[in-house]
């Protein structure tokens, strides 16, 4: 977990399993230095632990959660269910249904219970880190401003990507 005392986004994970994927989300909440959490909780199999963990988020400072699971994935709208905070919803790949089983279960909430539903694994974990720093930005300058600056940084590496692949075409081309 990241050190300061609060934390501004509490990611939550069914099963330790998870935890390859959703350190994605952490990877990309690190790199924007965004104070997190991180649980391992089950809304099937520790619900008093997972209850505990989302009614105390306002007074640790979080600001929202973002949450993996997979199969029935019930963490999610678990989570919705108990707070008014954003809910960030990551299915995860991990039984049969290769995580179609999950995708269903985190996008098909009831209205007023909403969780954003982000693709299924490590690509939705990473998105959900950055969803969340986008959102944070709404409300820290600084952080919006660092946003911009990753965003310029991501496209600039596009262009040279561009540039070098019509250079490797023409040599391949032999020009």
């Amino acid at each position: 977990m990241s050190e300061t005392r609060v934390k501004r986004v509490s990611v939550l994970m069914g099963s330790d399993s998870d935890l390859s994927v959703m350190a994605e989300a952490v990877r990309v909440l690190a790199r924007f230095d965004v104070p997190y959490e991180l649980h391992v909780t089950s809304a099937h199999r520790s619900p008093q632990r997972t209850a505990e963990i989302v009614d105390s988020a306002p007074a640790r400072g979080v600001q929202m959660f973002i949450v993996g699971a997979g199969a029935a994935a019930h963490l999610a709208g678990t989570v919705a269910a108990r707070s008014t905070l954003p809910v960030l919803g990551v299915p995860l790949a991990s039984s049969d249904l290769a995580g179609l089983d999950a995708l269903l279960s985190t996008v098909q909430m009831p209205a007023g219970i909403p969780v954003g539903c982000l693709a299924i694994g490590k690509a939705g974990a990473a998105n959900a880190g950055w969803l969340a720093v986008s959102i944070l930005a709404l409300a820290d300058s600084k952080l919006a401003a660092r946003l911009v600056d990753e965003r310029q940084r991501m496209a600039e590496a596009v262009a040279a990507k561009s540039a070098r692949a019509g250079e490797k075409l023409a040599a391949l081309l032999g020009g």
